[in-house]
């Protein structure tokens, strides 16, 4: 059985579509079919093109690096498999860059503003926290802790953000809940700072609570919950920033 790979390509000025005729193979998925174009870079009328560039990392869901639009849906490529794409009456599958940020080449997008917003949020432990092991901490507080380690920087929740674009100063939930993470981190000693950033322009009363995050997170972390507790803390800290300052005065 064959399918079709139809495949948005080219640079920010200059994007179109190219098909690839393919051969089904059990347990392919996305990226071992755009290895199989880069051995054969030949569309389905026969025409030689040049290899469709694409980002991969780890390859089993952990370094986030292959997030990509397929059939309009941010997913990562390593596990979404072919045979789930494909039927008898449809055998078409569209792939495309991620729409939120600056596009390289082909599928290759720039996703650097979400590394710069988790130094904004001071997304992790810094020697002023590092001085102990910290307090023995309940199981549930430690697997809510581990869920949201799992965060791979993907971009998918921000693809899905009406919130985000290439444009906005707005931080997205991947970082607000990496706030949150480093926040409630049982050795971590300035929260308040890293509070405070999240209270500051783009932050998180930028967020407009649309929840899809949380429906395409493909470590399926719960997103809505951390912008909630999130935004608890931030009212927390803005009435006690309000106080000092009164005390101050």
């Amino acid at each position: 059985m064959k399918y079709i790979l139809k495949i948005l390509r080219g640079t920010e000025n200059n994007q179109y579509f190219e098909e690839f005729a393919l051969e089904f193979k059990e347990g392919a998925n996305i990226v071992s079919a755009l290895l199989d174009i880069q051995k054969k870079p030949i569309t389905k009328d026969g025409k030689k093109v040049s290899s469709v560039s694409f980002e991969v990392g780890c390859l089993e869901e952990v370094c986030g690096a292959c997030s990509m639009l397929i059939n309009a849906k941010p997913r990562q490529a390593c596990t979404t498999l072919i045979k789930d794409l494909i039927s008898k009456k449809n055998n078409l599958i569209t792939i495309a860059p991620l729409s939120k940020f600056p596009l390289i080449k082909d599928l290759i997008v720039d996703r650097s503003k979400m590394f710069k917003s988790l130094k904004k949020v001071n997304a992790w432990i810094d020697e002023e926290d590092a001085d102990d092991f910290g307090p023995k901490i309940d199981s549930k507080t430690r697997d809510k802790l581990y869920e949201l380690t799992t965060c791979m920087t993907c971009g998918c929740c921000l693809e899905a953000c009406p919130q985000y674009n290439k444009n906005t100063k707005f931080i997205g939930a991947s970082s607000i809940s990496q706030g949150r993470l480093f926040s409630d981190h049982p050795i971590a000693k300035n929260k308040s700072k890293r509070i405070n950033s999240l209270m500051q322009e783009g932050g998180i009363q930028d967020c407009g609570n649309s929840q899809n995050c949380k429906e395409v997170c493909p470590k399926e972390i719960s997103l809505t919950e951390s912008i909630a507790k999130v935004g608890k803390d931030t009212t927390r800290q803005l009435f006690k920033d309000l106080f000092s300052k009164k005390k101050k005065t």
